[in-house]
């Protein structure tokens, strides 16, 4: 598997062939400015909540590339009112099988809603299983003991986790979803964008050095194996 990060939520994973790109904001993030959203494949997209920060290049990009967008039944819906066709509405706790992966829809706590106002539906984090392995997005959340059941249904090689605290987990609550995830190696995610969410890194790879588990925080626009 290899993951590309396009910066703030928004990551590329791509498995035999087929690309996984997930909650699509670029071109608004000035940290962003040397990524082409031209560029970016996209067989499918998944997107974990409506906010303007995780699904503001989706409509451009899923017309480019006719990926199919998953995610909850609202958010695909309003993609559908955007001239979006190819799109699978989904819902906390459900799965599918899309044929190049299966996903389950896990709980996210975090709020929902539109660009333009509309209700989001619920948030959600996604956990993808491939024949080259499995990992999990949590979304926008809060620590929460939901992340327990995790294990329950995947051994994870694994798993992008927000860090940037005010809107979502910082890196102590992170390594406590790591410990709960039973995962070893963590992405972090949602940081640095906004001033609000501006992080030091050392810290907070400090925080799981501590704990005998590394913070992988990869420059946008790099690609790692995994």
């Amino acid at each position: 598997m290899q993951f590309t990060y396009y910066g703030h939520s928004c990551f590329s994973v791509a498995i035999n062939g087929k690309h996984i790109l997930f909650d699509p904001f670029i071109t608004p993030n000035e940290l962003a400015g040397g990524i082409d959203v031209n560029s970016i494949a996209a067989d499918y997209i998944l997107v974990s909540h409506g906010h303007a920060d995780h699904v503001a290049d989706c409509v451009a990009i899923a017309k480019r590339t006719g990926a199919k967008v998953i995610g909850a039944y609202e958010v695909t819906g309003w993609l559908e009112q955007q001239g979006v066709t190819n799109t699978h509405p989904m819902n906390t706790g459900g799965g599918r099988d899309f044929g190049d992966f299966r996903v389950k829809c896990v709980v996210a706590q975090h709020s929902s809603s539109m660009p333009d106002g509309s209700y989001g539906g619920n948030p959600m984090g996604f956990i993808v299983f491939t024949d080259a392995g499995n990992f999990y997005y949590s979304g926008d959340t809060a620590l929460t003991m939901d992340m327990q059941l995790i294990p329950r249904w995947a051994k994870l090689n694994f798993a992008v986790l927000p860090i940037g605290d005010n809107f979502t987990m910082d890196a102590t609550d992170a390594l406590a979803c790591a410990d709960m995830v039973q995962c070893t190696n963590i992405i972090g995610v949602h940081y640095d964008t906004f001033g609000y969410i501006k992080i030091d890194h050392a810290a907070a790879q400090q925080v799981f050095a501590a704990a005998g588990k590394k913070l992988n925080l990869v420059p946008i626009g790099a690609t790692v194996n995994i």
